[in-house]
């Protein structure tokens, strides 16, 4: 069985989480820990349950969502993941955040390691997510999907009772559309839907409330 934890980082309140299992191997999704305490409080979680992190995973590549990946490759070695498409945002964090939020960040930016495709399969423990394409908020946008335990990762495409912005260089409201009324909406009505920022929700909750999965 899963375990999710999940941290409320940085001043956009991003959520980021751990996922691990019986095992003790982890996947980290959406590392976003600006501040030291933030930092601190991930590594320290890490360590004390004993969990051995074997991938870093990133829905897409907005700053928010990548703030610590430093941290976690200067502590455990692991290169953050994405979607080609999205490699323009991640590959140099300190530009993108002074092009996109006008302010200074100067800690290193971690190497890429691996560049994720849909329908991927990752594996880690006794588990397994598969990599969903869901372009529009950014191009690279992915979801990641655990059909045997019904959850979905979905960052910034889908919130509850809500959607992702899509007025980014390269967002495109088309595509999040197609992303949600094709990728997502078909998925089991009792799919619980961890987003990248809010609370979580549920597929079938969306499709009866949320306009844009009808």
């Amino acid at each position: 069985m899963l375990d999710i934890k999940t941290f409320q980082f940085n001043l956009l309140q991003e959520n980021t989480y751990i996922v691990s299992d019986e095992t003790r191997q982890c996947v980290i999704i959406d590392c976003g820990a600006f501040f030291d305490s933030e930092r601190k409080a991930i590594v320290t979680y890490l360590n004390d349950h004993h969990l051995q992190p074997v991938r870093l995973l990133c829905t897409h590549g907005h700053l928010d969502h990548c703030f610590g990946n430093d941290t976690i490759y200067d502590a455990f070695g692991l290169k953050p993941e994405l979607h080609a498409e999205d490699e323009f945002l991640a590959a140099d964090l300190t530009k993108q955040a002074a092009d996109m939020f006008g302010m200074p960040y100067n800690r290193p930016t971690p190497p890429i390691g691996r560049f994720l495709s849909d329908g991927d399969r990752i594996s880690f423990g006794s588990h397994e997510l598969r990599v969903l394409h869901t372009p529009g908020h950014t191009p690279g946008g992915v979801s990641f999907y655990c059909e045997a335990e019904k959850v979905l990762f979905t960052g910034d495409t889908l919130f509850r009772m809500s959607v992702g912005r899509t007025d980014f260089e390269r967002s495109s409201w088309q595509q999040l559309l197609s992303s949600l009324r094709h990728v997502i909406s078909p998925l089991p009505d009792d799919t619980t839907v961890y987003c990248g920022h809010g609370p979580k929700t549920t597929v079938g909750d969306e499709r009866k409330a949320n306009p844009y999965l009808r």
